[in-house]
Formats: C-alpha cells, structure tokens, sequence
C-alpha cells in the first residue's frame, strides 16, 4: 500500500474505474471534472475532489487525464484553468488516456514541456470501464524513458503498460486497436445475424469457437450484449464513431486504404443519425435486420 498522491481528470466512466481501482490499491487521489456532479460522486469512494485541471496540477506529480475527445485533453493542458495554469512543475508528469489526435498529442506536450516543464506520455488504453476498475487494461505508452520508467509502478497497478517508442506512439497503437475492435463489433453483428438466421443457438457459439482462430475476449464479451440487446453503455456510440473519424483522418494523412474501418465508419455514423448516439458500440447490430 502507498499514500502517494494521483491526481485523476475526467471522472465519466472510465476515469470512474479508474479513480476506484486507484483508491482501493492505496493511493490518495485527487480528481476533477467539467461535470461537478461527477467529482462530487467522485467523492463517495474516496477521491479528493478538486475545482479546476489547475488545481490537480499543484496538488500532484501525475496527473492522470482520461476525457472524451482531443478538445478537452487540449483544454485540460492548455486551457485557462488547465495544467499550465499550475506553473512551472519539474519533474511533474501529463498521462494521456485518453484517445487524442497525433498532432494535437505532440502540439500538447511541446507545449507542457516549454511552458511548464513537464513531461508527458500518452497512454491510451482498452478494455473499458470493466478493465479499470479490475486493474487489468491494456496500456499503450508513448513518452521518454524518464517518464515512462516513473509512472512504471502506477501503472502496474491499472494493468499491462507496453512502452512503445517516443511521444505520439501509444496514441498511434490506440489506432490500431481501435482499427482491430471497431470493425469487429460489425463482424460480429454480422456474424450473429447469419447464426440466427441458419437456427443456430448463437449463445453456445463464443463457447464453440473459444479454441479455434475465431476465439477471443471480444466474441465471448460481445455475443450475449448483442444477443440480450443489452446496450447500457461500456463505452458510447458516438465515442466509437469519433475514433473512427480520427482514424480515417490518421490514414488520409498517409494515404492509406482502410476499406473496412470506412465501412464501419458509416455504419456508425448510420447509429448516431439514428439517435442511437448514447447506446453501447454493440448497438450496431441493431444496423442488421433479424431474420
């Protein structure tokens, strides 16, 4: 156990089980978000709640930060009452877990680095909420070796950190995970919709297929969702449809062919015409016809 203090920004549904695995393996957090609901809730399992990005910044070493979309990662940096309002912090260091655009990543930490002194890493994870609050996420980092060697024991704590190169790298993973995870959630509605339609009992099918190159974690996680048309959110529609824009933003700056990212970029773009932009990304199987 450790009394050290974390500081956590964005207190939604990631940064919930983020904030409780934190406190139950000992540490002193202290969190913030836009949302002051969210930091008051915070407060019911320990966090120590805080007014600003500011305000985390000079109360802690780490700041932690998982929010919804490149925009706010900027503002909790950047903005008026973001980390740089904090001062110089040496020593200090910025983690990224959220999923944020390459450039602004690396316009992010050039400018904590100038204007505060403060190394940064982007460590975009997967696994969800579930993987959090277990401690068991997969940790993609980009940043020095300094940095990443500091926040090595923390994150021992949330799950697996691969280090994978310089500043930029961890959320340039991100994208391949997401290419891998966000077009198999329309493999698997499509695949379901074939087993129902052939009479198959769908719910044996994970089971079934667990030993062979069909087998995974997303299948056997994936399946009943789809099949009890449970679409409380694990992570929402529309944050699946923002990671599969900067995806195909990410590939057009490459001149990249990602044929069947674009194919699941409509489709989500299809949900949230929809107005199914709250729902779980298993949603999309709503998208197929039942037979």
């Amino acid at each position: 156990m450790t009394a050290a203090a974390v500081g956590f920004i964005g207190l939604g549904l990631m940064g919930q089980g983020f904030t409780r695995r934190l406190v139950e393996k000992g540490y002193r957090v202290v969190g913030f978000d836009i949302d002051a609901a969210k930091t008051g809730a915070a407060s019911d399992w320990g966090v120590t709640p805080a007014k600003s990005a500011a305000e985390v910044a000079q109360a802690c070493d780490i700041i932690l930060v998982s929010v919804i979309n490149t925009a706010a990662v900027e503002d909790v940096a950047l903005g008026p009452s973001g980390v740089v309002a904090a001062g110089r912090g040496e020593g200090k260091i910025f983690v990224d877990h959220s999923t944020t655009e390459l450039e602004a990543t690396q316009r992010i930490a050039s400018a904590l680095a100038k204007n505060c002194g403060m190394m940064f890493v982007d460590a975009p994870v997967s696994g969800g909420p579930g993987a959090a609050r277990a401690g068991t996420l997969a940790i993609m980092a980009g940043g020095a070796e300094a940095a990443i060697a500091r926040i090595a024991p923390l994150m021992r704590d949330l799950g697996k950190m691969t280090h994978m190169g310089p500043v930029g790298t961890g959320q340039a993973t991100k994208l391949v995970n997401q290419t891998l995870v966000l077009t198999n959630y329309c493999v698997l509605a499509e695949a379901l919709r074939l087993a129902q339609a052939h009479g198959v009992d769908a719910r044996k099918i994970p089971e079934a297929l667990a030993t062979g190159h069909a087998g995974s974690n997303l299948l056997a996680a994936v399946f009943p969702q789809m099949i009890d048309e449970d679409f409380a959110p694990r992570g929402f529609v529309r944050q699946v449809l923002k990671d599969l824009e900067m995806l195909q933003a990410a590939a057009r700056d490459r001149h990249l062919a990602m044929p069947m990212a674009s194919q699941a970029l409509t489709l989500y773009r299809l949900l949230v015409a929809a107005g199914k932009s709250e729902l779980d990304a298993t949603a999309v199987v709503t998208l197929y016809p039942k037979p």
